[in-house]
């Protein structure tokens, strides 16, 4: 009874080592896209942002939903929605729409490309808002990074991010 025991124990805790939840969380960026924990400051903040946010949180679900929280000295702005993201055949860059409900509803459309490095990986986003529309065209895979209103905003607009290690 002894020895069925220690087995009993010796299964439970080999399962639970193997939990599937844990294969799950590896992070793939061409298949996974923008899923996951972002963070920018500093000089990473885009230029057009900077003087609004010192630093950004994104939080970008798997089930299509984000947070994302903008900081300027210790206040806190809270935008939130649906996303949808797609490979778009140019390169490692992905289209993106944003369907913002918080604070208030717009669209907005852009380009992102993730890049491995040495401790993680790193993000280029670029969007603008399209709905209501500011008169401004959203950038695109096709022309590239810094393409948000015809090139107009140069680098002005890509913001760069870090991901949060899981």
């Amino acid at each position: 009874m002894k020895k069925l025991f220690v087995i009993l124990i010796s299964v439970i805790v080999v399962f639970s080592a193997c939990d599937k939840s844990d294969e799950d969380t590896t992070y793939n960026p061409s298949s996974d896209g923008i899923v996951g924990e972002w963070y920018s400051s500093g000089t990473n903040v885009a230029p057009l942002l900077a003087s609004y946010y010192d630093s950004i949180y994104a939080n970008f679900e798997a089930n299509n939903t984000y947070l994302v929280e903008a900081f300027n000295d210790g206040a806190k702005t809270v935008f939130s929605g649906t996303y949808t993201q797609e490979k778009s055949g140019t390169g490692s860059i992905w289209n993106i729409v944003l369907n913002q409900t918080t604070p208030n509803s717009i669209t907005s459309e852009g380009i992102f490309e993730i890049t491995t490095v040495t401790d993680g990986y790193t993000m280029k986003y670029e969007v603008v808002q399209t709905e209501p529309s500011l008169g401004f065209a959203a950038p695109t895979a096709s022309a590239g990074f810094g393409s948000t209103a015809a090139g107009a905003f140069a680098t002005y607009n890509i913001q760069n991010y870090i991901k949060i290690a899981e």
